[in-house]
């Protein structure tokens, strides 16, 4: 089995993954770590078992989408927790071409896989950033539903403030607003002009209208 990309004729082996005879031999040895209760850093277990899989590249399609599930069962195991709010998939997607670039050079240097490993956990904060960012903004989000939720608004306001604590990209006009909810400019000025006079858009200054 072979990783390739680029036009007919001009394909890059990016990987060659071992021959398929050996595959069942592989995956046993791949289990039997797995398997194994020894002495090492469950975060590092969950980088080197997805590593491993990878690399042994046991199926035609799918290889990628169970190292990632691989990776995430081991992350749940060190973390003890019924619960997570970060997800290390969706960060690797979301560093796909480093991921590729990395996984590439990384197999390509026989039993040395530090460079991987430092990957991975770089990788790794980065999702646990992401994910701080993401809980405090929805609990400041409730804060302010909370402190206002005696504050009449109509569905439009409402529709907007929400829409700006999910992070909407750019300033805020009366046409935005009217092509958002669907009014006229002089209607989405009152609304936004009532919002400011119940001091409904002051808490996060990125988010005012």
């Amino acid at each position: 089995m072979q990783v390739i990309s680029g036009a007919m004729e001009k394909e890059k082996i990016h990987y060659q993954a071992p021959d398929s005879s050996e595959i069942p031999y592989q995956m046993g040895l791949f289990l039997d770590w797995v398997n194994d209760n020894q002495e090492i850093d469950p975060v590092l277990k969950a980088a080197i078992a997805h590593f491993w899989f990878v690399t042994i590249h046991p199926f035609d399609d799918g290889n990628g989408r169970i190292s990632r599930t691989i990776t995430d069962l081991f992350l749940a195991r060190a973390d003890e927790m019924p619960y997570r709010f970060y997800s290390m998939s969706a960060e690797i997607r979301k560093q796909r071409k480093s991921y590729y670039d990395i996984l590439e050079k990384s197999q390509k240097s026989g039993l040395d896989i530090t460079d991987w490993l430092e990957w991975f956990l770089d990788c790794l904060k980065a999702a646990l950033i992401h994910t701080e960012k993401m809980v405090s903004t929805v609990l400041q989000k409730a804060a302010f539903w909370d402190k206002h939720r005696l504050v009449s608004m109509n569905e439009r306001q409402i529709k907007m403030v929400n829409l700006l604590w999910d992070g909407f990209n750019g300033k805020v006009t009366s046409s935005k607003w009217g092509k958002i909810t669907k009014c006229s400019a002089d209607t989405a000025l009152r609304d936004i002009q009532d919002l400011i006079a119940k001091k409904c858009t002051a808490e996060n200054k990125r988010r005012r209208t």
